[in-house]
């Protein structure tokens, strides 16, 4: 069933920014994102040394920036576990921000997105006061609403490592005037870990449980897990294949129930992640060209609509837009 236009729209997250079009994590990627139709800006927040909250997919900074080729700092390569995962590399825990800034941004996935590849050592890492300041700067120069999605990334080993993340994050949003029920801009606040979440109610905005496939996560898919997600969240960010599972060949199966279960529980639906390469298709929607070449992606996002979520987190907001726009209005 198509929406009511009278409801509320169905929200674009721009997932790191307009990542399949800019290295992700990216103060252009972010503004492509928003330019592109996107509601919100998306992006992962790590902390320097020195307590400042900058924005990269994890605390590893090695395959996103250009820090390997940089001598430097060929001493900082270490091992560190994170959340019971020992990983090598280079972590933004070890560099001040000042340092963090002299480096450059790289593709995350060089060999499916080898376009984005090629700007790789243009662009800085942002810090979440230049997002918020490019929001609010957006959102007076495109005449709509531009918010900001930060996820509280990996949250109890910041903790650990004496660098807890919601305190900074609490102040900064404060200090931007993001919190309460009027934020100068929309936010939501996002995280994997519920004790995170917990930490943020103060700030009166919209929380977000960001929900994986693991075995741990199917308590919180029952109607009972979701009402305990009621009493610390107001949304859900599931994997999609939560929503509508694939079997052992990539095709999509029928729809759960999570959807309807979670607005039964009164929480919004923001399924990641959406991305227009045939590498991240359902098999039904891959196109008969490489694995980089765009699938079918359009069906997916009506599907998803067809269901009801909320929302959706998205590497390509502009066909994010698009397909909503065709969705609410086809003629």
């Amino acid at each position: 069933m198509r929406r009511n236009k009278k409801e509320p729209p169905i929200k674009i997250i721009s997932h790191r920014g307009a990542s399949g079009h800019r290295p992700e994590h990216t103060l252009a990627s972010y503004e492509l994102g928003a330019r592109h139709g996107g509601d919100f800006i998306e992006m992962d927040l790590v902390s320097t040394s020195d307590g400042a909250l900058v924005c990269r997919h994890e605390q590893e900074i090695g395959g996103t920036t250009d820090v390997a080729d940089r001598p430097e700092f060929a001493d900082r390569r270490t091992t560190r576990t994170v959340d019971g995962r020992e990983t090598e590399g280079f972590f933004a825990q070890d560099f001040t921000l000042a340092e963090i800034k002299t480096l450059r941004a790289a593709e995350r996935m060089p060999k499916v997105r080898p376009d984005n590849a090629v700007m790789d050592g243009i662009y800085e890492i942002p810090t979440l006061g230049e997002v918020i300041g490019l929001a609010k700067s957006l959102t007076a120069e495109l005449g709509r609403p531009i918010g900001i999605y930060p996820e509280t990334k990996h949250p109890a080993h910041h903790v650990a490592q004496g660098l807890e993340l919601e305190p900074t994050l609490i102040a900064e949003l404060r200090a931007a005037g993001l919190h309460g029920e009027e934020p100068a801009v929309p936010v939501f606040l996002q995280s994997f870990e519920p004790e995170s979440l917990r930490k943020l109610a103060e700030t009166g905005l919209p929380l977000v449980l960001l929900m994986g496939t693991e075995e741990h996560w199917l308590h919180y898919t029952t109607p009972d897990g979701l009402a305990e997600v009621a009493s610390f969240a107001h949304a859900i960010g599931p994997h999609k294949s939560l929503i509508v599972p694939t079997d052992d060949e990539g095709n999509p199966g029928a729809p759960t129930e999570l959807v309807e279960h979670a607005h039964e529980a009164g929480l919004l639906v923001h399924p990641f992640t959406f991305r227009s390469e045939n590498h991240f298709l359902p098999a039904n929607l891959r196109s008969e060209g490489a694995s980089t070449e765009y699938g079918g992606f359009a069906a997916e996002y009506e599907a998803f609509f067809e269901i009801g979520v909320d929302g959706i987190f998205s590497d390509f907001s502009r066909h994010a837009f698009l397909a909503r726009e065709f969705f609410l209005d086809p003629q």
